[in-house]
């Protein structure tokens, strides 16, 4: 293991800890090895709907973890189009539409069970232009950098958007945390990190000081045959451009 994914293992296990022995977390616990759901996690998604970039997005793409399930909920009742990545985008993209979930069912729809049975796949080519982006994190600091839970998938998730063209560098990325999730010190970055312009907690809005460069695209050369064939999409994306 490099000495990055190392410090970025530390990083995880220390947040999780402190989580955890401050009885910060909440369910589903422990948080261990997730994106925790932390004490506040609601108080944080509302400051999030004041902003003018939720206000203005149509299309916003979340995260299905659970400290990110209100946001999700409140896409849906403003009449936003959600997307959600599936679980370890083994079976790609599912778009929720309001208008065709009855309002009863949008609570349930807002969780990862419920949005397989009110969403839809997407094909790629289905896939819509995004004007925001949630995510979840384990650590984060003040500059932008993030740290999540080691798979790589919200930068695999944004990489294979903005292969797309549905996302830019100008798209908004917001993560919510609690704030003993954010740190002053400088976390360490990997060329293919996803960096955050906002940092949002139950105390603050926090705009991250040095968030770029975000990814161009797929690091191709990174991924092994194994996660290829473990996530359908990429190796669809892959065949599609020729690479």
């Amino acid at each position: 293991m490099s000495h990055v994914k190392e410090l970025k293992k530390k990083i995880r296990e220390h947040i999780w800890r402190i989580l955890e022995e401050r009885n910060l977390a909440r369910f589903p616990r422990p948080v261990y090895g997730r994106i925790p759901n932390f004490v506040g996690a609601e108080t944080a998604a509302r400051k999030l709907f004041h902003l003018d970039i939720w206000r203005k997005a149509e299309v916003v793409k979340v995260n299905p973890d659970s400290p990110q399930k209100l946001v999700r909920l409140r896409a849906l009742e403003e009449g936003k189009l959600l997307i959600m990545p599936t679980p370890r985008i083994r079976e790609g993209f599912l778009l929720l539409d309001p208008k065709l979930i009855p309002r009863k069912y949008y609570r349930v729809a807002s969780t990862i069970r419920g949005a397989f049975q009110f969403g839809r796949k997407l094909e790629l080519h289905e896939i819509p232009s995004v004007d925001l982006i949630v995510i979840g994190s384990v650590a984060v600091d003040i500059y932008g950098t993030r740290i999540g839970k080691g798979g790589g998938y919200a930068e695999l998730e944004y990489g294979i958007l903005r292969e797309l063209g549905l996302v830019t560098e100008d798209t908004p990325i917001v993560t919510t945390v609690h704030d003993v999730q954010v740190l002053k010190e400088k976390l360490p970055r990997e060329p293919h990190d996803l960096s955050v312009d906002l940092v949002i907690t139950p105390t603050r809005v926090l705009k991250t000081l040095q968030p770029g460069p975000k990814p161009k695209g797929i690091y191709w050369e990174l991924l092994t045959e194994e996660k290829l064939n473990e996530i359908p999409i990429l190796r669809e994306l892959k065949n599609r451009l020729g690479k």
